[in-house]
């Protein structure tokens, strides 16, 4: 017994700084080889997390995955990199131009809206079919049909913004109407997963309105009250206090109920873009972020995606192929007909569905709440987690083609 105590005793530190530099140093590696094969870096980190998972590591050397990766370990990993999404989704409004979106707001409407409810309706339908075979056992119908559904519905807000800037289109009209409807669609998107959380969980119809109402009043207070505030009298004061207002603002969405990256995101859009001090704050905390604590997140995700659940299940591949069709199909098709309906020009109506096809990171955050809610189980989520990967993969290379000509001349080092 007391040999189990002192092991219960023994400081994790060490194994966390050995696998933070690991992961790190591995993320770093996979994005360098995706950028060479003219990928967007976030594709190379998302497969080494989940490469250095149950997929490649734990198949080759389950004990080294185990010395590398224990759960003590992983639980530290994982809150690390859940403030590396909070601090990138900060950075991620702050850079939101939102003067470049004057006269846009039908397209706005149209495509936000129509790739929330296509890929809605075509994912329910789709999740209908998979009810028998990948529900959990104890699940019900509507619970699980509704998160399949919300979960082929969403976009990568922070991955579309990483794809923008590499690509030289973030500071343009096309890719601020881009962000603005990955922002509209994914508000969409976390309004309905509070529904599915709600119903899992038998919170009723109350705390659905509940969550709906207190997220409509913090939206409120931070674009009326926050922002003027801090237009008058300035952000604050350095990378301490910036990061000390990004935790909060996280903390009061996620004690909402919708999710702390959407607190972040508000906090950044609301502080002054021409504020040379928070800007100077906001680089140095990118420079951590993005490199360090974002690819912990990834592998945290890539220990949960086990390809080999699939194995030489004929039907497993199958439903994936079909997962991965309609998702493409719902999201790009229902992005470009709606820009199409509001008078964009094809080119940049197949650019604004391609972009909106972009799941990545997003996408991860939703399928570990369903994971750990038990809405979902894992042969699912590797099926949902390789959708992610294959559209998020898909985008940059598309976007390259279609958007040559709305890009700057100089592209922002990011």
């Amino acid at each position: 017994m007391m040999s189990v105590a002192i092991g219960a005793l023994r400081d994790p530190l060490p194994g966390v700084l050995m696998a933070a530099a690991v992961v790190v140093l591995a993320c770093r590696a996979g994005a360098a080889v995706m950028r060479g094969l003219g990928q967007t870096a976030v594709v190379g980190e998302i497969a080494v997390g989940i490469l250095l998972g149950p997929t490649l590591l734990g198949w080759l050397w389950p004990a080294g995955e185990r010395w590398l990766l224990p759960g003590e370990v992983v639980a530290y990993l994982g809150v690390l990199g859940n403030v590396g999404l909070v601090v990138f989704m900060f950075l991620v409004g702050l850079e939101l131009d939102l003067g470049l979106l004057r006269g846009s707001g039908r397209a706005v409407v149209l495509v936000s809206q129509a790739t929330v409810a296509v890929p809605l309706g075509l994912g329910a339908l789709l999740a209908l079919a998979m009810y028998g075979s990948f529900a959990p056992a104890g699940v019900g119908r509507t619970e699980f049909v509704l998160f399949v559904a919300v979960a082929l519905s969403l976009t990568a807000f922070p991955v579309l913004a990483r794809i923008l800037t590499e690509e030289g289109l973030y500071a343009t009209p096309v890719g601020a109407l881009a962000m603005a409807c990955a922002a509209v669609a994914d508000v969409v998107a976390w309004c309905l997963l509070a529904v599915v959380v709600a119903v899992a969980g038998d919170g009723g119809a109350e705390r659905v309105l509940l969550t709906v109402a207190a997220a409509a009043a913090f939206l409120a207070a931070m674009w009326w009250g926050v922002g003027p505030l801090l237009a008058r009298w300035g952000a604050p004061g350095g990378v301490a206090g910036l990061f000390a207002g990004v935790c909060l603002a996280a903390w009061a969405t996620d004690a909402i109920g919708v999710h702390a990256l959407f607190g972040a995101f508000l906090f950044g859009a609301v502080v002054p873009r021409d504020s040379e001090p928070a800007r100077r704050a906001a680089e140095r905390m990118r420079e951590f972020a993005a490199p360090v604590l974002l690819p912990l997140f990834f592998v945290g995700s890539g220990l949960r995606t086990d390809i080999g659940l699939l194995g030489a299940d004929a039907a497993g591949w199958l439903w994936a192929a079909a997962v991965l069709a309609v998702a493409v199909a719902a999201k790009w098709g229902a992005g470009t007909g709606a820009a199409l309906l509001a008078g964009r020009p094809v080119r940049e109506a197949v650019t604004l569905g391609a972009l909106m096809n972009c799941r990545g990171v997003t996408e991860l955050v939703v399928l570990n709440i369903g994971l750990g809610l038990g809405v979902i189980g894992p042969r699912l989520f590797t099926v949902l987690v390789m959708m992610a990967l294959t559209t998020t993969a898909l985008t940059a290379p598309t976007v390259r083609r279609t958007a040559a000509p709305y890009r700057l001349a100089e592209v922002p080092d990011r």
